[in-house]
């Protein structure tokens, strides 16, 4: 299709906004641009019809089967942006008092304590933006609680090596070195690669439970009690909170602080960038060192209040309050039974798939999952030269939105699958049925698979060139 720049034509227009009610400003000479910015120039038809094309070409959750692991791409109700649209909530400004915001603190507050009790912890800041935003802000929980004890030697962070690539990331951004541990034969933490890491400098373990394989670690009690009494603290990764939410609590099994994904696990739209919301919970020792301000419920209504030892602002104002909004009302709506009905149902889903492809396809681990569970293509790659990345594209052409590929990094030529709870057994087998499709496929056809797919509106694009020479403006020479 063509870009919006190639639709451009001289002196097409469509002038939408009203006339201007107040005087006009006239910026200084001094901040204005030497040349006007280079805009198209389109219809209101055109602009319309080039949003219309793009919309066609991409493929969400109301398109179809979209089994992406470890991000949760479930479906939105529409009533969450139904209120997120009230007046109340959109108009309103940061800086109005306390008193002309009540509504949208008791958002605030009643959406931390809802958090707080499906998380097993005492208190949450929903100040961060994203979950790798919230897995740094937990971070420095963790540090300013070994500072305040003048514990200084404490400088290293526990990672799995099947952790999210943000896990260790976010712990050097916030000072600590990272220290790798091996995964056991059946995928999960190795205690004796645990047990020789911690030590008088351990600061902490991060850990995904269910981890990033899909499964559930049999000695999660074990795993926290072996940090904690080497002095570390716990940090729990929420991304796949989805599994266990209303079944088992983080805060239960041991963690101190835990970050929630709400634009995952609460079902706000995810994607492209944004939004997103990672609000970070702590069991009350931990509460003294939380970011920005919290709110709080008095006689006279809802107030803001600083934390004594706050690690300091990590979000503007209160973060991205409208995500906040749409969780709360995916909470309301679903409340206590739900809640957990939808966790029990991602489990179902992701185990009767894994089941009815189990004995065609390789499983990385042959055992119940949880909410994901990961095939091992690598023999397949071995015996018809077709890899997880063919298959994946082949998925294209039948409408199915790839799974996860090569990731997590210690299973070769990995696909990741996550059905989600809200789809049926239909919906399921028909997957299956396709995924089996393209199984024989890969042995009776293996060259046509490596030119998948064959009637996507793009084929097979230079993936490596668009990784390491990105075109990431257009300019009119470029035509």
């Amino acid at each position: 299709m063509k870009l919006i720049y190639e639709r451009s034509c001289t002196g097409h227009a469509s002038s939408l906004l009203p006339d201007c009610d107040v005087p006009v400003y006239d910026l200084p000479q001094n901040m204005k641009r030497e040349q006007n910015a280079y805009l198209p120039e389109v219809s209101e038809i055109e602009l319309g019809r080039h949003y219309t094309e793009l919309a066609k070409q991409v493929h969400g959750v109301n398109d179809g089967f979209y089994p992406l692991g470890s991000c949760t791409m479930k479906y939105n109700p529409r009533i969450n942006e139904e209120i997120a649209a009230l007046s109340g909530f959109t108009d309103i400004h940061p800086l109005q008092d306390e008193s002309s915001v009540q509504g949208c603190l008791e958002v605030l507050s009643r959406t931390e304590k809802a958090l707080a009790e499906i998380t097993g912890m005492d208190r949450m800041t929903l100040l961060p933006a994203a979950g790798a935003h919230g897995e740094y802000t937990g971070l420095l929980l963790i540090r300013a609680y070994h500072l305040a004890n003048h514990d200084t030697k404490r400088t290293k962070i526990i990672v799995p090596d099947s952790a999210h690539g943000t896990n260790p990331a976010s712990a050097v951004m916030a000072g600590f070195q990272v220290v790798n541990i091996a995964s056991d034969a059946n995928g999960c933490v190795d205690l004796e690669s645990l047990k020789a890491a911690v030590g008088e400098d351990t600061a902490g373990l991060m850990l995904t439970n269910p981890n990033t394989v899909g499964l559930f670690d049999p000695n999660i009690g074990e795993i926290t009690r072996i940090v904690h009494e080497a002095g570390g603290l716990c940090y729990y990764d929420g991304a796949n909170l989805n599994a266990v939410m209303g079944l088992a609590r983080p805060g239960d099994m041991g963690f101190d602080c835990v970050h929630v994904n709400l634009h995952k696990t609460f079902s706000t739209p995810h994607g492209g960038g944004g939004p997103g919301s990672g609000p970070v919970g702590c069991k009350a020792f931990l509460a003294q060192f939380l970011p920005g301000t919290l709110v709080e419920e008095t006689e006279n209504g809802y107030v803001l209040t600083k934390p004594e030892h706050s690690v300091g602002r990590v979000r503007t104002f209160y973060g991205n309050f409208l995500v906040v909004v749409r969780a709360l009302a995916y909470i309301l709506s679903l409340g206590k039974e739900g809640i957990p009905e939808a966790s029990t149902n991602a489990v179902l889903n992701a185990n009767y798939l894994m089941h009815r492809l189990k004995g065609a396809y390789e499983m990385a681990f042959d055992t119940s999952c949880m909410h994901e569970f990961v095939m091992c293509l690598d023999g397949l790659k071995k015996e018809t030269g077709v890899s997880a990345l063919d298959v994946a594209k082949r998925l294209l052409d039948f409408g199915i939105h790839p799974p996860t590929m090569y990731f997590p990094l210690i299973v070769h030529e990995a696909l990741m699958v996550e059905p989600t709870e809200t789809e049926s057994r239909e919906t399921l087998d028909e997957a299956a049925n396709i995924f089996l499709r393209v199984l024989e496929e890969a042995k009776s056809d293996a060259e046509s698979l490596h030119h998948a797919p064959h009637h996507a509106p793009i084929g097979r694009p230079d993936e490596v060139g668009a990784a390491r020479k990105p075109i990431l403006r257009y300019t009119p020479e470029a035509v």
